[in-house]
Parts: C-alpha cells; sequence; structure tokens
C-alpha cells in the first residue's frame, strides 16, 4: 500500500478540500449507518419482552454504560405512556431516517470522489503528455512509439479502473470499519476481541492470492504496448506489406502477440477472480465461528450477551463484511493499477539529457554570425558521428552541406535548434553559446523545413499558422503566395480551411512541401535549416518547391542539406562532409577545380 500512499500524495493535494468533505461524509454515513442498525435492540427487546425497563434517570456522562441506561430510560417512558406497538413505530421511525441520513451521506461521499477520481486521471495524462514535450529526441530513439502510446491510453485507463476506482472503497470502507467495529465493542467486547483475532488471519490468506497480480499485470501492459507498436507499424507500412505479400508474416507475427497477452491476461485474471469466492467463502466461516462463540455468551449460565444485542451485532458485522470485501477488492484492483502506474512513470520519472540553463541569456537579435568550434558528438559509444568541426556561418550566407548518406549532415544540424547536445566543443550564436539561451529564445530565431513535410491532421490555414498565434488571414495567404501554394490551395474543396487528412494525406508531395514552406515563411526566422527539401519530388513539383525556397531564403542565413547538387550551385560556401568531417569547403566552381569528392559526387549525378 506504500506505492498507493506515494501516489495520492503526488496527485490528491489539488483536492484535499473535496477529500476532506468526503472523508467527514463517510465517517456521517458511518454514525448513521451503525444508528440504525442499534435500532433494532429495543425493537427486538420489544418484541422478545426481554428489554429491561428502567426507570430511573441518572445525569448525562460521555460513556457507553451511561448512555445505553439513558436511551432505555427514555424507550421505557414512551412504551409506558404510549405503549409497544407505537413505541415500535416511533424507533423504527428513527431507524428510517437513520437509514436516509446514512445513504445521504453515502452519495455525498461519492459524489466528491467522482471529482477527484476524475480530476486525478486528467492530471497524470497531462502530465505525461506534458512530459513528451519536454523530453529530447534522444529519449524517443530509444523507446517505441506504440508502447509510448500504450502507456498515455491503456495505462491511464488501467489506473483510473484499478486505482481511481478504487478511492472510494479506500476512503470509505475503512471508515466504516472503524466505526461499526467500535459500536460492537459498545456491544460486547469480548465477542469483538474475537473478531479481531480471525480477522488479520482472513486477510493473509487473500493476500497471498495476490502477491504475484502486480507483476502479471506489468507483463501484460508491456505486451499490449508490443502489440500497439506493431499495429502502429503496420498502419504506416500497409503499403510495402502489400507489395511484398507479406500480409501472412505480419499476421503470423501478430498472432504471437495476441497470443501471449492472451496467456498473460488468463493468468492475470484468474488471480483476480479468485478474490470474491475466496473472500466470501472465508467470510462465511467466520460468521460460523462467531455464531458459535457469541451463542456461548448468550446462552451460557452467566450470559453476557442478551438475544436482541447478539442479532444486532451479527447485523452490525454483516454490515462489516461488505466493507472488508471491498478494501479486498480494492487491493486486487490496486496491484494490477500499481504496475500501469509504473510504466507511466518510466515516462514521467525520465531524466531529460538535454536541459534548460538555470539562469538563460536573452538573444534579442541575430546580427553577426554562427559558429561550431571544435565539435564532436555520438549517439553512443561505438561510433563518432561528428569529430573536429569547425565553421562560421556569417549572418545572411546560404551555407550547403553535401557528402554521403551517413556522413553526419542531418546530425550537424540537428545540434543547431539543441534537438541534441554536443560532447565536446560549443555552438554559439553572436558568440553565446547556444547552451546558455533558453530552449524558445534559442529556436524562435529558426525554421525548419524537412525532406518529409510534417502536417497535422486539420485546415489548410492551421497548418500554415502552425506556431504563429498572432497571424492573420491575409498574412497566411502572403506566406502561400510566396511559397507557391496559393493556387493548389484554392483549388481545393474549402480553399483555406480544407482539412488535409493524417499527416497531410489527402496531397501531393509537392504539396505538403509547399505548406511546410509556407509554415515557414510566416514564421519569419533569420535562420532556415533546409534538410533534403526537394529530393523526394518529381521534376515539376521540385522547380516549384525549389522557387518557393529561393523565396524563402532572400534575405536570411540559410543551412541547406542537399543531395541534388543542381539546387545549391550558388550557395557561398559547400561544405563536403564525410564520414562525420568536413573534408572540402568553398563555392561550386572552387571545389570543382579541387577535383576532390564534391567533383566526383557531381560527374556522378549529370553522368
Amino acid at each position: 500500500m506504500h506505492d498507493l500512499f506515494s501516489i495520492l500524495k503526488r496527485f490528491i493535494p489539488p483536492y484535499k478540500i473535496r477529500v476532506i468533505k468526503s472523508i467527514i461524509y463517510n465517517f456521517l454515513h458511518a454514525i448513521f449507518g451503525s444508528l440504525s442498525i442499534a435500532m433494532l435492540i429495543p425493537i427486538l427487546g420489544i418484541i422478545f419482552s426481554s428489554q429491561q425497563e428502567i426507570t430511573e434517570k441518572i445525569p448525562f456522562q460521555f460513556d457507553s454504560v451511561t448512555i445505553k441506561h439513558l436511551f432505555n430510560y427514555y424507550i421505557t417512558q414512551i412504551k409506558i405512556e404510549y405503549g409497544a406497538s407505537i413505541t415500535l413505530i416511533l424507533i423504527g421511525g428513527f431507524a428510517v431516517l437513520a437509514t436516509a441520513l446514512k445513504t445521504s451521506f453515502a452519495y455525498l461521499g461519492a459524489y466528491e470522489l467522482i471529482y477527484i477520481r476524475n480530476g486525478v486521471v486528467r492530471d497524470i495524462r497531462r502530465k505525461i503528455y506534458l512530459k513528451i514535450l519536454s523530453l529530447p529526441l534522444p529519449f524517443f530513439s530509444e523507446e517505441r512509439k506504440g508502447d509510448i502510446i500504450a502507456r498515455m491510453t491503456g495505462d491511464v485507463q488501467e489506473v483510473e479502473t484499478s486505482v481511481m476506482s478504487s478511492l472510494d472503497m479506500l476512503f470509505q470502507s475503512p471508515i466504516l470499519i472503524i466505526v461499526y467495529l467500535t459500536m460492537m465493542l459498545i456491544m460486547s467486547w469480548q465477542l469483538t476481541l474475537f473478531v479481531f483475532i480471525l480477522l488479520p488471519i482472513m486477510g493473509t490468506l487473500i493476500g497471498r492470492v495476490g502477491k504475484n497480480l502486480k507483476r502479471h499485470s506489468w507483463e501484460g501492459q508491456t505486451k499490449m504496448g508490443e502489440i500497439l507498436t506493431l499495429m502502429e507499424e503496420t498502419l504506416s507500412g500497409l503499403r510495402i506489406i502489400k507489395a511484398f505479400n507479406a500480409e501472412k508474416k505480419m499476421d503470423n507475427r501478430f498472432s504471437e502477440e495476441n497470443e501471449e497477452y492472451r496467456r498473460i491476461q488468463n493468468r492475470l485474471m484468474r488471480r483476480r477472480s479468485l478474490a470474491h469466492p475466496m473472500s466470501e467463502f472465508l467470510g462465511t466461516i467466520v460468521i460460523v465461528i462467531i455464531l458459535w462463540f457469541g451463542g456461548s455468551l448468550v446462552l451460557g449460565q452467566n450470559a453476557s450477551l442478551t438475544p436482541e444485542v447478539f442479532i444486532s451485532y451479527i447485523a452490525l458485522f454483516y454490515c462489516i463484511i461488505n466493507p472488508a470485501k471491498n478494501l479486498t477488492n480494492a487491493y486486487y484492483s490496486i496491484q494490477k493499477g500499481m504496475a500501469a502506474m509504473d510504466r507511466i512513470d518510466v515516462i514521467l520519472n525520465a531524466e531529460s539529457t538535454i536541459q534548460e540553463p538555470t539562469h538563460p541569456k536573452k538573444l534579442s537579435q541575430f546580427t553577426n554570425q554562427i559558429e561550431y568550434k571544435n565539435i564532436e558528438f555520438s549517439y553512443n559509444s561505438s561510433k563518432t558521428v561528428l569529430k573536429g568541426i569547425n565553421l562560421v556561418i556569417p549572418k545572411g550566407k546560404t551555407i550547403a552541406l553535401v557528402g554521403q548518406s551517413g556522413s553526419g549532415k542531418s546530425t550537424f544540424v540537428d545540434l543547431l535548434p539543441r534537438f541534441y547536445d554536443v560532447q565536446k566543443g560549443q555552438i554559439t550564436i553572436d558568440g553565446i553559446d547556444i547552451r546558455e539561451l533558453s530552449f524558445f529564445n534559442l529556436r524562435e530565431f529558426m525554421g525548419n523545413v524537412n525532406q518529409d513535410p510534417i502536417l497535422f491532421n486539420d485546415t489548410i490555414y492551421n497548418n500554415i499558422a502552425f506556431g504563429v498565434e498572432s497571424a492573420t488571414p491575409q498574412e497566411v495567404e502572403n506566406a502561400a503566395r510566396i511559397a507557391n501554394a496559393h493556387e493548389f490551395i484554392m483549388q481545393t474543396e474549402k480553399g483555406y480551411h480544407t482539412i488535409i487528412g493524417d499527416r497531410g494525406s489527402k496531397l501531393s508531395g509537392g504539396q505538403r512541401q509547399r505548406l511546410s514552406i509556407a509554415r515557414a515563411v510566416l514564421k519569419n526566422p533569420p535562420i532556415m535549416i533546409l534538410d533534403e527539401a526537394t529530393s523526394a519530388l518529381d521534376t515539376e513539383s521540385e522547380k516549384l518547391v525549389q522557387e518557393a525556397l529561393d523565396n524563402l531564403m532572400k534575405n536570411r542565413t540559410s543551412i541547406v542539406i542537399a543531395h541534388r547538387l543542381s539546387t545549391i550551385k550558388n550557395a557561398d560556401l559547400i561544405c563536403v562532409f564525410h564520414e562525420g568531417e568536413i573534408v572540402e569547403q568553398g563555392t561550386h566552381e572552387e571545389l570543382l577545380a579541387q577535383k576532390g569528392i564534391y567533383t566526383k559526387l557531381y560527374s556522378m549525378q549529370n553522368l
């Protein structure tokens, strides 16, 4: 239960007023519930004619003997004055009133918990989403996308159904048990002491069943993450699966994962389903033992219990069985839910390898140059991706990066917006180390256009205006015109308000790329990063996109990764990457004159 209290400590504080109100309501629920049972004693006493008549009133004191004496005194007075049947009606009326108050307070207690339960689940889901937004890209290269989705959906749902749904049991059942046990102590301390010995034995036996529940639940949630990963890969690669006739292969793979999940869930549910019948069986054993022991107290020569008190005692004990059973079920549910919470905490407790500076400097405007100084970087210890990189990028210049795939070009540009951090050396903008700037301040100076344009399942307008909160329709249209996108936008069904589908699936490659360029134009950053923005396009689309890129790069500092060397002939500086190093630098003509790697690449493309 320690794990549960740690969750409550983390997420309950914003709802502490509602928690206090719920506890008060549940306490009143228990008080009136026990009073409604206590009303059985005089009713049964009158029916059995065994109710001791007390005609002498004593001064009030707050102890069980005095309260019992005064209660019997007033019952006796009503019975003498109005008769037994009227007394029964009055006592029954009080029992009905106590039950009405009991159920009302039970509802109010549950009412407060609804807000706590749903609020905590909302907070957990939001914390995961904010954490995902804040974690650096290296984290997601280690984690599977489907597993992250599983944690945010299935695991959060499991926490809601297992842990949060048990809150009413946790806040209500212990209070009911404590109050009812107190009333039972007042009725018969000997019998209650006997119950105290039996209940821990029953609890220990039930606890053994749920011992491995958390481990099995973790395995089940992990397997569901693997299934979701496979489903995500299937949806993303459906074209390739069909093209290579691999449907049977994927079906076999999915069937194996699905069958393993079924086996894990069978083991889990078998244990969980054992909770109710086992608690009911053990509860019956306890009732029989109590009936035997209590009967001996009633029927013995020196009887310490009257029949009506014993019957009321048994009724109270029956009232304890349900809260105890609920507490047992809550224990099983919590064990299952805690496994899901542990998986969620893998994300929530993930350490970010790229930290914001504690006291960031402020870069107001970009006026001079970007400089890479002795940069070294590797994704892991096995291979250095960049080594000994030194480069100055003056403001307003276009720098082109060329070289074979895997030579370090994309890594070079990913270091600038701090998607990754350098291991050695530093990158400066106007002499300020980028690690001394806040992420927001650094990235507001940069725009990105990638080889695979990343668009959202939203309108064209919202995709262009993405990240620019104050954009006007006129500014969005101007950005689209500069990106050569306005004409095709107006030909769509609803113009700028057309939904473009998942990742822009309703548009062609060239149209998607021009929208991503329009988005960068609207942001209007002084530094542009273009990562092979035309490499996946046909000739006509490439021409339109290249014109849009030329418009975009005017009066800006641009870093362009290009495989088609014809697109970067006019660059101010071309850097040739080879195995993580810049091996050649110069303009197009200067590099051709060197007759090195660049000349070889250019000749191969012309051929």
